[in-house]
């Protein structure tokens, strides 16, 4: 059996490939792309400062953020990078600084995107195999695959872009999902005619109540809130697209039993989701040829909290159920970042103080 020098020693040759460059952003950066990318739900857990001139920056919660970052500003957009890390990130955890080690693997604009996910994918399990984990419980997730599903099932327009947004927030999601398998009975006053009336309406409203225009909310920002929320009522689901919904909602299990579920259901739904499914069912095949004692699950439901994730996503876990990997397929970050054109993304991070206390059970 390994020592755990002789792992650590094995994790930095591996983040060390020749095929690769090894990244180190650092240690403290500019704290403002983490809010804007990742929401506030995210930036509770940064260990902040700020300058005397306002400015706050944060101690490297990721690498993943800082390398896209790098990637964009040394004019590499649309050239295939790869990129490895080996350090300590720092996160609150229940209200405590902590340092954590992470590794990992970034795969930016690379021509081939599927192949790039099943490097990420082995580059995971290459890992995990320095630390004895061959057996891990994996959790396959299809962010694009449940986009392209709100689109074949015919969900309102108006009705998507919520409903994706929730998509990866369990207990947001299942509120959501309960309004629509209950709709109440209600009767709508007319909305008036286009949003300049409504910006006017709400205006003289808050004058005559003596509220500010200056502040958190400002008129235009409850018009088009309003004007959504009449679009929304506007456009119902129908009882049995809203089950259709449920029914993919809930299906959690072996990748083939999952995806012939979902193409059952969808046929009896009256369209083909087969070739939406072609892609995922591929890379599970690499996984499970890659990792044949893993116990590999299709869960419908799983998407991390970030949206810049567009693609596959996964997650591998230890005997204690502790994540040891994740990562996947990340497009829209670099997008919202500036990217001047498309550039396909894909990576995972590996938490190396799980990784050893794994191996020394």
């Amino acid at each position: 059996m390994k020592t755990a020098s002789e792992r650590y020693a094995a994790l930095v040759r591996l983040v060390e490939s020749r095929t690769v460059t090894r990244a180190t952003p650092a240690l403290l950066l500019p704290a403002g792309p983490y809010f804007d990318l990742a929401g506030e739900e995210f930036g509770r857990n940064l260990l902040l400062t700020t300058t005397n001139n306002g400015v706050e920056y944060c101690l490297r919660p990721d690498f993943t953020l800082p390398i896209a970052q790098q990637y964009l500003e040394d004019g590499l957009t649309g050239a295939p990078s790869a990129y490895t890390y080996l350090g300590p990130i720092f996160r609150q955890y229940q209200s405590t600084p902590v340092e954590f080690e992470q590794a990992g693997l970034e795969l930016l604009g690379q021509a081939d995107a599927d192949n790039a996910l099943d490097q990420v994918l082995t580059f995971a399990r290459w890992a995990l195999a320095i630390y004895d984990i061959t057996a891990p419980s994996v959790r396959l997730g299809g962010v694009g695959l449940f986009e392209a599903f709100l689109e074949a099932a015919q969900i309102p327009v108006a009705w998507r872009s919520r409903i994706r947004h929730r998509f990866g927030h369990p207990e947001a999601l299942e509120r959501l999902m309960e309004r629509l398998a209950n709709p109440e009975e209600r009767v709508e006053a007319p909305a008036p005619d286009s949003r300049d009336t409504v910006i006017e309406i709400v205006t003289d409203a808050m004058l005559s109540g003596g509220l500010s225009l200056i502040g958190s909310r400002t008129p235009e920002e409850i018009a088009d809130r309003y004007l959504e929320k009449q679009a929304l009522e506007s456009a119902p689901i129908p009882p049995e697209t809203v089950a259709l919904l449920q029914n993919y909602l809930s299906v959690a299990e072996s990748t083939e039993t999952a995806f012939e579920r979902i193409s059952e259901m969808c046929k009896q739904a009256g369209f083909d989701f087969d070739e939406p499914l072609y892609q995922v069912r591929n890379h599970a095949a690499a996984l499970a040829a890659l990792s044949p004692n893993a116990d590999v699950i299709f869960d419908a439901s799983f998407s991390p909290r970030l949206d810049y994730y567009t693609g596959i996503v996964f997650e591998m876990t230890g005997s204690d159920g502790e994540v040891l990997a994740s990562g996947g397929e990340y497009d829209r970050m670099l997008e919202r970042l500036g990217a001047g054109e498309p550039v396909k993304a894909s990576g995972c991070a590996l938490w190396v103080d799980r990784l050893e206390r794994e191996a020394e059970q």
